[in-house]
C-alpha cells in the first residue's frame, strides 16, 4: 500500500513539474516574441555587394528609412532608386512594410535594376498603435499604420547611430551623403527642414489657418496645449524628410515621449481641426519644439504635391536636391506637377500591379 501511495505521490508531482516547465517555456517565448514592442521582425537579408561595386562605393554605411505601402510601392522603389544612383556611398534601406506587401516588395527589388540595393524588410506590426491613434469605424481604412514607422526609429535601425528618414513621394537629385552628414547640435535628436524657409513659405489650407506654423496643427483652446506655452505662430516643419541622432534619440526616449501626445490626443482631441488631418506632425511639434537642428531647404523642396499647377521653376526644380510630393498630388497619379522628372526614375513593376496613371497632352498643357 505504501508503495502504491508513493508511486501515486511521485507521478502526480512528475505531472506537476512537466506542467509547469511547459508554463515556463510557454512565458520564455512570449518574453522573446515581446521583447521588441514593435513586433518590428527582419524578414529578409542585406543582399552581399558584388565585389566590383563594393570596390567602386566607399565603406561610409548610411541607413536610410522608408516606409513602403502596397498601393504607393512605386513611390518607395522610385525614391530608392534615385537615391542609389546619385550616391558612391554605401546606403543601406531599411524598408518598414506590412506582412502582405512582402512578396511584391521583394519580387520588385530582385527582378529588376534594383538587384543590387543592400536592404532589410521589416514587418511593421499595427498593434503597437492601439490605444494611441483615434479610431473611426466609419473611416477605418483611412488609417495608414506606417506613417507612423518614423517614431519608431532605434527599433527600425538598432545599431545605427544616425539615420535618414524619408517619405515614398520624395525623389533625390544629388548625393544623399551630403544630408546624411548635416550637422545636429548638441542635444538634438533630429534635424527638419522648417516650414517658414524661403522655398515653401506660407501654404495656406482651406483658408483656415497657415501648415507652416504650431496653430495650424494643434488646437490652443485645450488646456493641455495652452500649459505647454508654445507660441502658436512658431514656424512648423515638415517631418517628411530628417536626419536622426539616434543615440540622442534613445536617451531623450523620444519614442515614448511621442506616444504620450499620441494616446492624450485620443483622449482629448489636442489636434487641430481646420487642416488636412494630420495626426503624424502633431506629436513631433510637440516634442522637437525648439529642439530640434535644420536641414538645408534645398534638401526638402516639398509641396509639389499640393496642387496640379506648378508652383516652382523648371529651373528651381532642376537645382533641387531632394524634391518632395507631399499633398493630394502624388507623381504617380494623372495630375502632378513635374511628374516627368519622377517618372524618369520608377523602375517597372515587374509583377504588373502597380501601373502609373498616364496623363495625357492636355493635361500637361492644362497646368
Amino acid at each position: 500500500v505504501n508503495i502504491s501511495i508513493l508511486t501515486v505521490a511521485v507521478v502526480i508531482f512528475l505531472l506537476v513539474l512537466h506542467h509547469n516547465f511547459l508554463g515556463l517555456s510557454d512565458f520564455l517565448k512570449r518574453e522573446l516574441s515581446d521583447s521588441n514592442p514593435l513586433g518590428l521582425q527582419p524578414i529578409d537579408f542585406i543582399p552581399a555587394v558584388p565585389q566590383r561595386l563594393a570596390d567602386e562605393r566607399n565603406d561610409k554605411e548610411i541607413s536610410v528609412v522608408i516606409a513602403a505601402s502596397d498601393e504607393r510601392l512605386g513611390g518607395a522603389i522610385a525614391a530608392m532608386n534615385s537615391i542609389y544612383r546619385h550616391t558612391r556611398s554605401n546606403v543601406v534601406f531599411h524598408i518598414v512594410t506590412l506582412n502582405d506587401t512582402v512578396d511584391h516588395l521583394r519580387l520588385w527589388l530582385s527582378n529588376t535594376a534594383l538587384k543590387n540595393l543592400r536592404y532589410r524588410i521589416l514587418d511593421f506590426d499595427p498593434r503597437v498603435l492601439e490605444g494611441k491613434v483615434p479610431v473611426d469605424p466609419q473611416k477605418a481604412d483611412t488609417l495608414k499604420p506606417l506613417t507612423f514607422a518614423r517614431f519608431y526609429l532605434p527599433n527600425l535601425v538598432p545599431h545605427a547611430e544616425k539615420a535618414i528618414y524619408v517619405d515614398d513621394d520624395i525623389i533625390v537629385q544629388d548625393d544623399i551623403l551630403e544630408l546624411y552628414n548635416t550637422p545636429l547640435k548638441p542635444g538634438h535628436a533630429a534635424a527638419f527642414s522648417d516650414d517658414c524657409d524661403s522655398t515653401t513659405n506660407k501654404v495656406a489650407v482651406r483658408g483656415a489657418g497657415n501648415q507652416y506654423n504650431y496653430i495650424g496643427f494643434l488646437d490652443y483652446k485645450k488646456e493641455t496645449i495652452r500649459k505647454l506655452a508654445m507660441k502658436a505662430n512658431t514656424c512648423s516643419f515638415n517631418p517628411g524628410v530628417f536626419v536622426a541622432n539616434l543615440t540622442e534619440w534613445k536617451l531623450q526616449n523620444i519614442t515614448k515621449q511621442l506616444e504620450k501626445w499620441m494616446a492624450l490626443n485620443v483622449a482629448e482631441e489636442l489636434y487641430s481641426r481646420t487642416l488636412a488631418g494630420s495626426i503624424t506632425t502633431p506629436p513631433l511639434l510637440i516634442v522637437f519644439y525648439k529642439q530640434h537642428s535644420t536641414i538645408d531647404p534645398m534638401w526638402n523642396v516639398r509641396h509639389l504635391g499640393s496642387s496640379a499647377g506648378k508652383r516652382y521653376s523648371p529651373q528651381f526644380v532642376k537645382a533641387a536636391k531632394l524634391l518632395h510630393w507631399n499633398g493630394h498630388f502624388k507623381p504617380w497619379g494623372r495630375t502632378a506637377s513635374y511628374a516627368e522628372v519622377w517618372e524618369k526614375w520608377y523602375v517597372p513593376d515587374p509583377t504588373g500591379k502597380f501601373s502609373l496613371i498616364r496623363r495625357h497632352s492636355e493635361a500637361y498643357e492644362a497646368k
